[in-house]
């Protein structure tokens, strides 16, 4: 059986459609961080459940909602979301499968010490010439097989 979950980071407010449709489907979303506003998580509920954390630039009362770092379990794999891979203080403690980041926008995929660490660039704002980009992780007993998306957009 697979589990599919969806990786977006970087909206800064602006949820395009077109991350929507790449959603659509997936049995849980994470967000990494500068989600910009509220609506941004409720619109991804309505989606699948959500996982989020709080980014550098996200501020103000409704935020105290999301940590700044979040373990989450998921189709059996331990997967640690935090905003800047920077700020990671040690090497994640054993079981840990996925290191989840945003903050850079710049989407990367790669495995490192036995861990995947997954940055599914930004899909808010384009940045200087940077891609608008989301990911997605299926999961099967069996492997793990993470993939970038780019949304095109403005």
């Amino acid at each position: 059986m697979m589990f599919r979950i969806g990786i977006i980071s970087d909206t800064h407010g602006l949820l395009r459609p077109e991350a929507e449709r790449g959603l659509t489907g997936v049995d849980h979303i994470i967000h990494a961080g500068d989600i910009g506003r509220p609506e941004i998580v409720d619109a991804l509920r309505r989606i699948a459940p959500v996982t989020a954390i709080r980014g550098n630039v996200d501020k103000g009362e409704w935020t105290r909602e999301y940590p700044d770092t979040k373990l989450v379990s998921l189709a059996g794999k331990s997967i640690y979301v935090l905003h800047d891979l920077n700020s990671l203080q040690a090497a994640p403690g054993a079981g840990i499968d996925v290191i989840v980041s945003g903050h850079s926008h710049v989407p990367k995929i790669d495995t490192t010490g036995g861990i995947l660490y997954l940055n599914p660039g930004s899909a808010g704002p384009r940045r200087f010439k940077l891609p608008i980009t989301l990911a997605t992780l299926e999961v099967t007993s069996q492997s793990m097989r993470p993939e970038i998306h780019d949304l095109g957009g403005d």
